[in-house]
């Protein structure tokens, strides 16, 4: 089992920065791929960054690229999200997953298996 905690969530104006941070727990966290996603109301959760155990290997949401970057530190068995420039749009509740697959170093938009409880993201216009 993966346990996972996210923080970092808040209310920033347009163009500014957050940094997310989860942290996971669980003999295998730090050898599987993590993602973020996130859930405005009304819409469908959706897949923003991911990457892959070692670090190797990302895979960002083309709303995303060029202005969020993942990372991790499994040291610290902590992944963050970087974000900046963020636009009104980017307002949703933000949650951190690790994938099913332990040791895999493609990062997936699907298959992940444990989640956290989320972290809000506003964004004022």
């Amino acid at each position: 089992q993966v346990q996972l905690v996210e923080s970092g969530g808040g209310l920033v104006q347009a163009g500014g920065s957050l940094r997310l941070s989860c942290a996971a727990s669980g003999r295998t966290s730090s050898s599987r791929t993590m993602g973020w996603f996130r859930q405005a109301p009304g819409k469908e959760r959706e897949f923003v960054a991911g990457i892959s155990w070692r670090g190797g290997s990302t895979n960002y949401a083309d709303s995303v690229k060029g202005r969020f970057t993942i990372s991790r530190d499994n040291v610290k068995n902590t992944v963050y999200l970087q974000m900046n420039s963020l636009k009104y749009e980017d307002t949703a509740l933000y949650l951190c997953a690790a994938d099913h697959i332990i040791g895999g170093s493609v990062v997936r938009t699907t298959g992940y298996d444990f989640w956290g409880q989320g972290t809000q993201v506003t964004v004022s216009s």
